[in-house]
This record gives C-alpha cells, sequence and structure tokens, in this order.
C-alpha cells in the first residue's frame, strides 16, 4: 500500500526485452533498506524489486508483464525518462495523501494546463468507465501522486474530464513540472469510491 506522498525522482537507465520487460531505474534511495522484493511504486504502478546496485549508478530493477505495459503508460518508457517514487506504507507512519494500491484503473491525457495563481490547473480526459468513479473533492491518483479533485464534466463521447490543481512544491519534487499537454498519465481511482460503487450495483441488483 501507498499514500501518494512522492519520495523520489527515478530514471529509467536501461531496458532489456526478455519474456517480461525488465527496467533498471536510478533512485536516490538507500538501498540497504530495500529488500529484494520488496514494493515500490513506479509513476503509480505497484512494481517488485527484483535486483538492486550502487554500481555504476544507485538503481533497482523490476520486471514488467506484457498485460502491464499495455494497460499503463509503462510501455511507452524510454531510457531517460523520469519517473516519480513512493516506497511501500510502513505501519505507523504518517498518511499524508490516501490510501493507493498501486494497481492502475486506467490511461488518461493532459488536455490543459493553465495558470491559476501560483499552482496550476491540470485537466485530464479518462474513460467514461472510470470516471463515474471520481467526483468533485475526491481523492485519485496521477502518476503516482494523491490529488483532490476540483471539478469532473461526464460527456456523451465516452470519455470525461476533470481538474485538479498542482502547487509550485509538487511541481518541483515530483515529475509533474516537466510534463506537457497531450501526455498520457496512470490512473488509480480511490479504493473507497470503488467500494461504494459496487456496494451501489449489488443492493441495485438485489
Amino acid at each position: 500500500m501507498f499514500t501518494g506522498i512522492i519520495t523520489d525522482i527515478g530514471e529509467i537507465i536501461k531496458i532489456t526485452q526478455k519474456g517480461d520487460t525488465r527496467f533498471d531505474i536510478a533512485c536516490a534511495y538507500d538501498l540497504d533498506g530495500i529488500d529484494i522484493g520488496a514494493s515500490i511504486s513506479c509513476a503509480g504502478a505497484c512494481m517488485t524489486v527484483i535486483e538492486k546496485a550502487s554500481e555504476p549508478q544507485n538503481c533497482f530493477a523490476v520486471e514488467v508483464s506484457a498485460e502491464s505495459l499495455s494497460k499503463t503508460i509503462l510501455g511507452s518508457w524510454q531510457q531517460g525518462t523520469k519517473i516519480n517514487l513512493e516506497r511501500a506504507l510502513c505501519a505507523g507512519q504518517e498518511l499524508g495523501g490516501h490510501i493507493v494500491s498501486g494497481h492502475v484503473d486506467g490511461v488518461g491525457t493532459i488536455v490543459s494546463i493553465e495558470p491559476e495563481g501560483d499552482s496550476q490547473r491540470f485537466v485530464f480526459e479518462i474513460p467514461n468507465d472510470i470516471a463515474r468513479f471520481i467526483a468533485p473533492k475526491g481523492s485519485v491518483t496521477l502518476n503516482g501522486t494523491s490529488f483532490t479533485v476540483n471539478e469532473v464534466k461526464d460527456n456523451v463521447s465516452g470519455t470525461s474530464v476533470f481538474g485538479v490543481n498542482i502547487i509550485p512544491h509538487t511541481q518541483k519534487v515530483t515529475t509533474w513540472g516537466d510534463v506537457n499537454v497531450g501526455d498520457k498519465i496512470n490512473v488509480e481511482i480511490d479504493m473507497l469510491a470503488r467500494y461504494v460503487a459496487r456496494l451501489a450495483e449489488f443492493e441495485k441488483e438485489n
């Protein structure tokens, strides 16, 4: 489990195509405190550490299945791509964002970025099948980062749009300061919204 509070920005330094795809990811984490088999959120996708090294660069490696590559933005990663990282939540740690599983529900697109005070207002387009789980003032995880939703506008075209504000600090300590209109992003809906929707469906059916 994660919180959506980014603790490092990693960089893809090597990609190896085998049966699955291996990514070697440079990071600033103390690798002595990361066990093989540990979970790390990589741009919002929960990945398992399969190897780590301190030479020639401090890095860890993960393997990604073809299914995960097709359902997330991980298939677009290239050498040099920067990604948001978060280590798994430990009992007793501060829950600064919201409960995040690291299971990506879909891929969205940045459709606009506009200044709003000192912040930036981002608007995203997402498929309607996950838009129904996103509500104003609710939580959503985008590329691993926890955000509060400002507004949601449902369309009849099969997609919906919603907006969030990203403050300067978040842009500085995550990859959000380097994204552009048209970029694809990983979306994870709020776990609470998922269960509420399922409960409502069950009660309607019965």
